[in-house]
């Protein structure tokens, strides 16, 4: 028998959870990308 149970993810839920990792992560390498600016000032 096969499992019919499937569950759905709204796009809402993606978006809270694209949201959760990638703004941090950009804000991660903006930072980097800053103090490597003044390392070569």
């Amino acid at each position: 028998m096969e499992n019919t149970n499937r569950t759905t993810t709204t796009t809402l839920q993606l978006v809270l959870a694209w949201g959760f990792v990638g703004i941090p992560l950009v804000w991660g390498v903006f930072q980097t990308l800053l103090n490597t600016l003044q390392l070569f000032q």
